[in-house]
């Protein structure tokens, strides 16, 4: 088909090999693959929720799907893991990249203040997968602020301010911060993940009334089976309030990722703050423990990089280690 006839759209949801496509008038098609797409399909997904593809509409269509994907365009990003291959998909490997989420322009990284006690060390495994996946803004929220000391909470989240990245400190009890929150949300493609407990349905109901509710709605539903689970959808935001093309990616699947494609020896490239010092340590293969002349370890004494990055910088290392070894 010309490329005129087709339309531009963005992957909203994908489920067992069907695609949720919304163009450009809002209208969303449900669409399969075109089949030399799927013959591609071998190590990585082709389509995922995020990409930029082009379908083409079909006039008599008698089932539910009303579209053909027949191009996708480059990703500017990606979050994916490592899965498992069954039959013939994965050409035989053990391994295949799944794509959780492509094309966000922004990550939200959800944590409390208190109640529960911030998980740091998810945290860096957040911020790694972020610099990993190349996406432009990382930005950490603070909830639940009107439950702790604020120069404790300054202490804790400020190295990151230090370091160079978004800190937003919310409170949905009281509304604190959520209309900074709200305005970063606006034209964007975001994603937005936390651990248990740290308030993201409360805030997420605060910025939009009745979001949280939906968000929920639509992890539940891809929850009900291994078999038709899928770890990300796009969820529209009210155009009344975020405009045009503003969207929520639900990513559950994130919050138990294991980190994909990164050796050992690449980790400390995506701590921004050891990054700079690597090329300063006596040895070209320091892991930055216990060798000597060790320029992040001499930073860490002088209270220039924080000891809990380093930390765990150092646990995320053996992790990488011990699968590598199991590989």
């Amino acid at each position: 088909m010309p490329l005129s006839q087709l339309l531009d759209g963005l992957v909203v949801k994908d489920l067992s090999g069907f695609f949720w496509v919304e163009v450009a008038d809002g209208t969303v098609y449900m669409c399969r693959l075109r089949g030399r797409l799927m013959e591609e399909a071998q190590s990585s997904d082709i389509a995922a929720v995020g990409d930029r593809v082009k379908i083409s509409l079909l006039e008599d269509a008698e089932d539910d799907f009303k579209g053909v994907v027949e191009e996708v365009e480059e990703r500017r990003n990606v979050i994916s893991r490592a899965v498992r291959t069954e039959g013939n998909r994965g050409a035989g490997q053990s391994e295949r990249e799944h794509i959780l989420v492509a094309n966000l322009d922004q990550a939200f990284f959800v944590f409390a203040a208190a109640q529960p006690s911030p998980n740091l060390r998810l945290l860096d495994r957040f911020l790694v997968i972020g610099e990993k996946a190349e996406i432009e803004d990382l930005v950490i929220v603070v909830n639940k602020i009107d439950l702790e000391d604020p120069s404790r909470v300054q202490a804790i989240f400020g190295q990151y301010e230090k370091i160079g990245y978004k800190v937003v400190y919310t409170s949905a009890r009281d509304g604190h911060g959520v209309d900074t929150f709200r305005d970063m949300l606006k034209g964007k493609i975001s994603a937005f993940t936390g651990p248990s407990g740290v308030g993201k349905t409360s805030l997420l109901n605060r910025l939009q009334a009745g979001l949280g509710r939906a968000v929920k709605a639509v992890s539940n539903y891809h929850e009900e089976g291994v078999h038709t689970t899928r770890d990300s959808v796009l969820i529209k935001l009210d155009s009344a309030i975020y405009g045009d093309k503003s969207y929520l990616a639900d990513t559950p699947g994130l919050r138990t990722l294991t980190i994909w494609d990164v050796e050992p020896e690449e980790l400390d490239a995506y701590f921004v703050e050891l990054a700079p010092l690597v090329g300063k340590c006596r040895f070209g293969d320091c892991a930055h423990g216990n060798e000597p002349g060790c320029a992040v370890r001499a930073a860490v004494e002088k209270g220039d990089i924080s000891r809990t990055r380093h930390q765990s910088y150092l646990k995320l290392r053996d992790e990488l280690e011990a699968a590598y070894a199991l590989s």
